[in-house]
């Protein structure tokens, strides 16, 4: 499971026989996340004509939540040809809306589909890409006196620590990439002292 996904948002304008064509992109790994910036811009851009969009949660390679909008655009026009890009640059974990504001010049079902997929390809021009890396939580469960050593580990491995609860011992909840699970539990028991890492 190997791809692509974006490091930080972006946003790319173009202009097409007046009619001003907005992309934004966003980091998502979920479909009610995608909607929450589908939402934020509809506010933002409460005047414009369109939001299209088009999402990929997951391997673009095999897609198991994908999904567009062509917002009373005619059918076909607008959704499909972001989620294309997408898919033909196997960019997972990403959503794509398109604001329109129109310019009183109709471009036609052809001139659409190439607006929508250029704005598009204008936003993947912007993104910096980095490989996405499975991420998941495990709660370490350590004496008092290993505790810092846990928390080096961790950060060493680039993990990050979520939680930190003390009772008779110390738990931390951590999240680290999934690849990383048998290292740290290796590391953790060389270091003694430590009860469990449990995912």
């Amino acid at each position: 499971m190997s791809y692509q996904t974006l490091q930080q948002p972006v946003s790319a304008r173009l202009e097409i026989k007046k009619s001003a064509f907005i992309a934004y992109a966003y980091s998502v790994t979920s479909r009610e996340q995608a909607m929450f910036h589908v939402e934020q811009l509809h506010a933002q851009y409460a005047d414009a004509r369109h939001w299209c969009w088009a999402y990929i949660v997951g391997d673009p390679n095999n897609t198991t939540s994908a999904g567009f909008d062509d917002d009373g655009e005619p059918n076909g026009t607008a959704g499909r040809p972001i989620l294309n890009v997408l898919q033909h640059k196997s960019i997972g974990n990403i959503i794509i809306i398109v604001v329109r504001y129109f310019g009183g010049i109709k471009l036609g079902a052809g001139g659409l589909t190439r607006a929508y997929a250029g704005s598009a390809q204008a936003a993947v021009d912007q993104m910096i890409l980095c490989p996405y890396v499975p991420m998941t939580q495990v709660n370490i469960q350590a004496e008092f006196a290993t505790e810092a050593q846990c928390r080096y580990i961790v950060e060493r491995l680039k993990g990050t620590i979520d939680n930190v609860a003390y009772d008779k011992q110390v738990l931390l909840t951590v999240t680290i990439a999934e690849r990383d699970i048998e290292l740290l539990k290796t590391e953790l028991a060389m270091a003694g002292k430590v009860l469990s890492a449990e995912e």
